[in-house]
């Protein structure tokens, strides 16, 4: 679980199953997954968010939200922190078995600890297409984690931007904008209202009811029996 070292939430980008509007009447429930797109842990999570989500019950609605793990910085990573997140990658691989990782990153990137513009480029392409968000994450993930490549460089956003088939102009000009930056922090705000710390974090708003999840790498029914 990555904690983090530093604005409202989103709905899940795609029609998953088990997302069903509530019945007329009915209360409806917000799942709130806080996360960053440069989180190991999120990404170690992945396979069990998704099965979460596809088995929501009616009336839950899942919605993402941005933490955001590391505010900007031009400075390379130090030394002892690269070991010491190359030591996290190597535990969640004993934890979570089958996370992938490509240890090459560390050897062909030059590593920042920043993850905002990742999370700047999640609104980026969200603002162009609701359904973006989603692929910019996975895409921000498989850049990162299976293919070796650092996005905490803007041209590495752009790139995954055009690759995705979003308007490469627009797409920079929103990374680097106030109203992009200001969305972003407006859900780090939100996130800390619910009493977030870590990531990823579950977090069910229900009424005037605020529940933190526990949740499991491995089994996703922990949460989906406390909904």
């Amino acid at each position: 679980m990555r904690r983090r070292t530093g604005p409202p939430g989103r709905r899940w980008s795609r029609p998953w199953p088990g997302s069903i509007p509530a019945e007329p009447g009915r209360r409806l429930g917000i799942l709130y997954y806080i996360h960053d797109p440069m989180c190991s842990w999120c990404w170690a999570f992945r396979p069990a968010w998704e099965r979460i989500v596809h088995g929501l019950p009616p009336g839950i609605e899942p919605r993402l939200l941005l933490g955001g793990l590391a505010p900007d910085c031009d400075q390379p990573m130090p030394e002892a922190l690269r070991r010491k997140l190359r030591g996290v990658w190597r535990t969640i691989q004993r934890q979570v078995p089958g996370t992938p990782f490509n240890f090459a990153f560390w050897e062909r990137c030059t590593p920042r600890r920043s993850t905002y513009p990742a999370c700047r480029a999640v609104i980026a392409a969200r603002r162009q297409s609701p359904r973006s968000e989603e692929a910019m994450i996975l895409a921000i993930q498989r850049a990162y984690y299976l293919q070796a490549r650092n996005p905490s460089d803007a041209q590495t956003l752009c790139d995954l931007a055009a690759a995705l088939g979003l308007d490469p102009a627009r797409f920079a000009s929103d990374l680097a904008s106030p109203g992009v930056d200001a969305a972003l922090r407006g859900e780090i705000e939100q996130g800390a209202r619910l009493g977030v710390r870590t990531f990823p974090s579950l977090v069910l708003v229900d009424g005037a009811r605020t529940r933190h999840l526990p949740h499991d790498y491995l089994d996703p029914d922990l949460v989906l029996a406390r909904l």
